[in-house]
């Protein structure tokens, strides 16, 4: 009797195992995927277009061809205005910098606007 209750044991967590989808793991930093798909159209944008977009009450910033309004971040952001330092223009390698949270990655795609039109 006993090696039947660790028998069905054993099963139920072998299918537990296989049926339940296993996504990342909280920690582990995602990557912005260049190759996204939205549903509507993609907007545009000339790098002039986007550094017209510099200032604290009106924040654009590239990462990775990817045009991002982060106007309503730049408040929030916990290293101070360290975001403004590349308002306007690329903001790639700071994006990607040691000093980000792996929430980051998560966060960005909430402010995508458009691409940057190369």
């Amino acid at each position: 009797m006993m090696i039947a209750a660790v028998a069905l044991v054993v099963v139920i967590l072998l299918v537990a195992f296989i049926l339940i989808p296993r996504g990342p793991k909280y920690g582990h930093a995602k990557k912005v995927d260049s190759n996204v798909t939205y549903d509507k159209p993609v907007r545009m944008y000339t790098k002039a277009e986007v550094s017209l977009h510099n200032k604290r009450t009106d924040c654009w910033v590239i990462i990775k061809d990817k045009v991002y309004d982060v106007t309503s971040y730049v408040e929030e952001h916990p290293g101070g205005d360290a975001i403004l330092d590349h308002a306007g223009d690329d903001s790639t390698e700071g994006f990607f910098g040691p000093q980000h949270a792996t929430r980051v990655f998560d966060m960005i795609n909430d402010f995508y606007i458009g691409d940057l039109k190369l």
